[in-house]
C-alpha cells in the first residue's frame, strides 16, 4: 500500500509566510528557508511554497526566496505562483524546484499544462484547483480566489489531467483556514474524477482532520499550513495519530 504523504504549505507574500482565513486576513508565519528546513528535518515529506500574491500582482515568483528554500531540502519542493509561461516555469526549476503549481495561468490557457509536462515530465507539474461550493456543484476560482474561472472544477480537474498534469492541489476555499477539517466530499468527488494523485488542502485542524480525508475524501496526500505555523499539532505527532489509525505514512529515519 502506497504511503499517504504530509505536505507543509508556505504561503508567502512580500517575501514572508503568510496564513489568513478563507484567503483573507494574512498574518506574518516567519521566514519561509527557515520554516522549509524545519519541517523537514521534523518529517513533512514534501514542501510547497505559493507565491500568493504573484498572478494577483502580474510580476514573476520571487526567485531568490525559491533558491534560498531549495538550497535547505532534500525533500520534494513545489512552487507556485505566477507561473504564466514555459519561461517562468524553466526559471523556477532552474532556481531549485522539483515540481511547479499551476492555476490561473493553466485556466487562461491549458496547452500551458501540456507544454510543461512535455518539456520536465508530467510528474513535475501540478495544477492546483481552488474550489468553492455553489449550491450542489463546486467552481474554480483563480487570482488567489478573487475571480470566479466559469469551470466546473471537476470537469475542470479532469481536463487537467488529460492535458499532461501529474498532480491536483485542490483547496477548498470554504475551509481554506477556518480549522475545521479538509472538505472530504469535494475531495473524494476529485478523486474518483481522476486517475492522478490528489493533494488535499484546506481546513485541517488537528490529526482527525488527516484521518477523515485520508479515509473518507480518498486522498493521496494532504496539505496543511496554519497547524504546523503556529504550533496547533506537529509533524511527529501527526504521523503517529496516522500510524495509529491504520493510514500508512512515511517516517524520517
Amino acid at each position: 500500500m502506497l504511503t499517504k504523504r504530509i505536505i507543509a504549505c508556505l504561503d508567502v507574500d512580500a517575501g514572508r509566510v503568510v496564513k489568513g482565513t478563507q484567503f483573507l486576513d494574512l498574518r506574518d508565519a516567519g521566514d519561509p528557508a527557515e520554516l522549509a528546513a524545519a519541517y523537514s528535518a521534523a518529517g513533512a515529506d514534501e514542501i510547497v511554497l505559493l507565491d500568493i500574491t504573484a498572478t494577483h500582482q502580474k510580476r514573476a515568483t520571487l526567485l531568490e526566496i525559491v533558491r534560498r528554500t531549495a538550497k535547505e531540502l532534500f525533500i520534494p519542493f513545489t512552487v507556485g505562483g505566477g507561473v504564466r509561461t514555459l519561461h517562468d516555469a524553466a526559471a523556477i526549476f532552474d532556481a531549485g524546484a522539483d515540481k511547479i503549481s499551476i492555476n490561473s495561468a493553466a485556466i487562461a490557457d491549458a496547452s500551458l499544462i501540456t507544454c510543461i509536462a512535455q518539456r520536465f515530465g508530467s510528474q513535475a507539474v501540478i495544477v492546483a484547483i481552488d474550489a468553492k461550493r455553489n449550491g450542489a456543484k463546486f467552481e474554480a476560482w483563480t487570482s488567489g480566489g478573487r475571480k470566479l474561472s466559469g469551470k466546473d472544477a471537476v470537469e475542470w480537474a479532469k481536463e487537467a489531467e488529460n492535458r499532461g498534469a501529474g498532480e491536483i492541489l485542490l483547496t477548498s476555499m470554504d475551509r481554506d483556514g477556518t480549522g475545521d477539517g479538509f472538505d472530504c466530499e469535494l475531495t473524494r468527488i476529485i478523486s474518483e474524477a481522476v486517475r492522478i494523485p490528489v493533494i488535499a488542502s484546506g481546513g485541517a485542524g488537528g490529526a482527525e482532520h488527516f484521518v477523515h480525508v485520508f479515509r473518507e475524501g480518498a486522498a493521496d496526500a494532504a496539505l496543511a499550513a496554519s497547524i504546523f505555523h503556529f504550533g496547533l499539532t506537529s509533524l511527529s505527532e501527526l504521523k503517529g495519530r496516522l500510524f495509529a489509525a491504520g493510514i500508512p505514512v512515511r517516517f524520517p529515519c
